[in-house]
């Protein structure tokens, strides 16, 4: 009887170990199928594209895209990026993430190295809407998903231009920014985040508009953009579109259409009585200030020459920190007298606390 009671026992815990076994097995088997689930979304160059459902990994190869990354908590899914980060996000950016320092580069704006892009194994790479059609088709016949950016809202024939032509800019810019951040918040789960950062940006803006829309286009205050070699921003860029919401009246709009090169004597004929520099371009205020084929232009004998700070990120494509803080930064500069309660160490202080989860250190 005892041998039998055994045996049954046996039996009993052979049965309840298959049925385990089982379990496990279909347990497996359906974890498996949702990582293999994959979802569809349409990128800023009109592209369909097959996503995994869930992304954990991506290569970024545009610093528009990696800025907003960060800003939608997210850099923890960022497992390469492009090589010139430092030098388009500026050399300060690496304290807002520190972990860009350490990831490997595979690739920049234009170029890829698919042998290195492969060996980290992303699920998505990032690029720029102006990525060489060859670059993109490189990348998915490697079998990545490759999601385009232009923060723009483009018509078809002007998506992958760098430099569009654009109807309306404001509505261009404006839809191009929100769909942007959405979008790459669609892809890593950040879609709250992506919300959160958007709504911040679009009423910060209100501020300004309410203080200047008095301000007729003839009184606005004459303004040039300096970059490197007598670089400036004409139309059909944001940053020209970030000067006229700050109230400036952009002295280079009506000659010339987005990033151009121009001459001295331009500049002497624009006269500006305010000129911006970009915050990654700190000689260019030494140089202006310095060099006497500057000294007759109005802004240099004023004294009002500005180097931007760094949340006024002025790189011909729109930032949400650049819409609801640097634009008040630039109205701010302009017209003083109309934002003199504005404190902008406490307004980049609470931006950079919710987004960037840490104090504004450099103002």
């Amino acid at each position: 009887m005892k041998k039998l009671m055994t045996k049954r026992a046996r039996i009993l815990c052979c049965a309840w170990l298959l049925v385990i076994f089982c379990a496990g097995a279909v347990f497996a088997g359906a974890k498996k199928q949702v990582n293999h689930e994959t979802r569809t979304i349409t990128d800023q160059l009109g592209r369909t594209v097959s996503v995994p459902a869930d992304v954990t990994s991506v290569v970024v190869l545009q610093h528009q895209t990696l800025n907003i990354i960060v800003q939608l908590n997210a850099v923890d899914k960022v497992s390469g990026i492009l090589s010139s980060w430092k030098r388009q996000l500026g050399p300060n950016y690496a304290r807002l993430a520190p972990s860009l320092a350490n990831l490997p580069m595979p690739g920049d704006l234009s170029e890829v190295n698919i042998e290195s892009l492969l060996a980290i194994q992303p699920q998505a790479v990032f690029v720029t809407n102006y990525a060489p059609p060859e670059m993109i088709e490189q990348i998915e016949n490697a079998g990545l998903p490759v999601i385009a950016i232009s923060l723009r809202e483009d018509a078809e024939s002007e998506r992958a231009k760098i430099n569009p032509v654009m109807e309306d800019e404001e509505t261009a810019y404006n839809n191009g920014l929100k769909t942007g951040i959405r979008l790459i918040g669609e892809v890593l789960n950040r879609r709250k985040e992506a919300e959160e950062l958007i709504n911040y940006t679009f009423e910060h803006r209100e501020i300004v508009d309410s203080r200047i829309k008095d301000i007729a286009p003839g009184q606005r205050i004459r303004t040039y953009m300096a970059n490197p070699d007598l670089n400036t921003y004409g139309s059909g860029k944001y940053t020209g579109l970030m000067m006229i919401h700050a109230g400036a009246m952009n002295v280079a709009a009506s000659t010339i259409e987005g990033a151009k090169q121009v001459s001295m004597e331009q500049v002497l004929a624009w006269n500006p009585d305010v000129i911006f520099v970009q915050e990654r371009y700190p000689d260019v205020v030494t140089e202006i200030n310095s060099s006497p084929a500057w000294t007759g232009i109005n802004a240099v004998k004023n004294g009002r020459v500005y180097l931007m700070p760094e949340y006024a990120k002025a790189w011909g494509y729109p930032q949400p920190e650049a819409i609801a803080i640097g634009e008040l930064w630039m109205a701010k500069k302009l017209y003083p007298e109309r934002f003199a309660d504005i404190d902008m160490q406490k307004e980049a202080n609470d931006y950079y606390e919710r987004f960037y989860h840490t104090t504004y250190q450099g103002y």
